[in-house]
């Protein structure tokens, strides 16, 4: 069952009647897919501090973006809503009135409202925030203060984690507080030739380790792409050449990828030590997650966009005071969202999500009885429909849509009315294309249907 409005079950919450809210850690990081975790089976990096984040809380193994791009997922962080509806086709300030955004709303709550790192939603709303600390998208950056203009650069992360540090030595104490931590890593440096440039420091992991090359990274996998894909003009082909074009590039560009990841996840181990400190861990909503996936070569491409698995899926760790200790470590195959975020921030600082919010509070999946636990899962959505903007034009990032089940994907590309079928259960490389097989088509007219309603009900 799809729910795009907001459904509430369950017995009241109890950030309701607290009479200390709760406050809001949301640590946001860029370009870091599903399963690299190690509590999501990596057994190769090291994200100690995420997996015991994980094992104090609960992870949505299956939780996905609408959006595999980094503007559109901020936005809609902030909003809960589809592109469609808060009208961020990239990278510009969304349309959706500020007023009606999660930071918006718990400031006019009261919290003491905070952003850290990386925005890219148009300019940046410094008076709607009481601490801000915004930062380029480049991996080496001036130092903050006397440092920087004496021409000091300091990596971006520990940059941001600085940052975050320091938003707690000026917060007012007697304010509840809602602090997102955006990290730029493990997003590449674009402009550079080495794409992924980590700390000194870091350079001595992962050494000895060979990274698994993925069973779809092999150019068949890319020639079976539809084939305004399967060429070299696409941007998806173009950053392949730059990281995966070779055994030798994949290791390296993996291991400094995996390296970066390492480095955020040490920044967040600091962040959430501060907290410890301060004695706030056991009132704070801490939520960990990212912007969009990542292929790893994965069919001959590189980066995000377009509607495959390893684009769409992201990690999800919720650690929330008010649960149940039994539940800690447990994992929740619920199909989460980046929409239900907001809605899930608000009802934890005891507000209401707006009437336009289109995700749902994940909450009553984790908080109350069993009883109540159980009938949220049963009334919990079991399809999406996800989306993308053509970004240039259709020879360099097309536009994108899906709806995504349990069992089946369909996807529909607009700019050349094609579509894709795939039958995830048995086929989850999505490797085999059965749009146009006959024993399929009754599958195929409805998930067409099903598609239709969930795209209009999406604006």
């Amino acid at each position: 069952m799809f729910l795009l409005g907001l459904t509430i079950s369950g017995p009241l919450l109890a950030a309701e009647t607290a009479a200390q809210p709760l406050n809001i850690v949301v640590l946001y990081a860029d370009d870091w897919r599903f399963d690299s975790l190690g509590c999501a089976g990596n057994s190769i990096i090291q994200t100690p501090h995420i997996d015991a984040l994980a094992a104090r809380g609960i992870r949505f193994p299956r939780n996905a973006v609408t959006t595999s791009i980094c503007g559109v997922s901020r936005a809609t962080l902030l909003t809960g809503q589809w592109m469609s509806r808060h009208g961020n086709p990239a990278f510009e300030m969304f349309k959706t009135p500020w007023a009606e955004t999660y930071p918006a709303i718990l400031r006019d709550r009261g919290y003491h409202v905070a952003h850290v790192g990386k925005w890219h939603n148009g300019k940046f709303p410094t008076a709607n925030y009481d601490y801000s600390r915004i930062s380029a998208t480049r991996h080496w950056v001036p130092a903050r203060g006397e440092a920087g203009k004496q021409g000091e650069k300091i990596h971006i992360t520990a940059l941001q984690e600085q940052d975050a540090l320091d938003f707690f030595e000026s917060r007012p104490q007697e304010k509840p507080f809602c602090l997102t931590v955006a990290f730029f890593a493990p997003h590449a440096d674009d402009p550079s030739p080495a794409q992924y440039l980590p700390q000194p420091n870091s350079m001595s992991l992962y050494v000895n380790d060979i990274i698994p090359v993925p069973a779809t990274a092999n150019e068949q996998a890319f020639r079976n792409l539809p084939p305004f894909l399967a060429n070299d003009k696409q941007e998806g082909r173009r950053r392949w050449s730059l990281r995966f074009s070779n055994e030798a590039a994949f290791q390296t560009s993996m291991k400094n990828y995996y390296r970066l990841i390492t480095e955020v996840d040490a920044a967040c181990g600091r962040i959430l030590d501060r907290l410890k400190a301060e004695g706030l861990a056991d009132n704070t909503l801490i939520l960990f997650t990212t912007d969009n996936g990542y292929f790893h070569a994965e069919k001959g491409l590189a980066d995000k966009w377009y509607p495959y698995e390893e684009s769409i899926r992201v990690p999800l760790v919720i650690v929330d005071p008010r649960m149940d200790k039994s539940l800690a470590g447990t994992t929740n195959n619920a199909q989460t969202l980046n929409v239900d975020l907001a809605p899930t921030i608000l009802r934890a600082a005891g507000a209401e999500p707006t009437q336009r919010m289109q995700g749902q509070d994940m909450s009553p999946l984790y908080l109350g009885t069993p009883t109540s636990r159980q009938a949220a899962a049963k009334s919990w959505r079991t399809d999406f429909f996800y989306e993308h903007s053509t970004i240039r034009d259709i020879s360099f990032i097309p536009s994108s849509q899906a709806l995504v089940t349990p069992e089946w994907k369909y996807l529909y590309w607009p700019d050349f009315q094609q579509e894709e079928l795939f039958h995830l259960t048995i086929d989850p490389r999505e490797e085999q294309n059965l749009a146009s097989d006959e024993k399929s088509l009754d599958t195929l007219r409805d998930l067409r249907e099903r598609f239709a309603k969930l795209r209009d009900q999406a604006k």
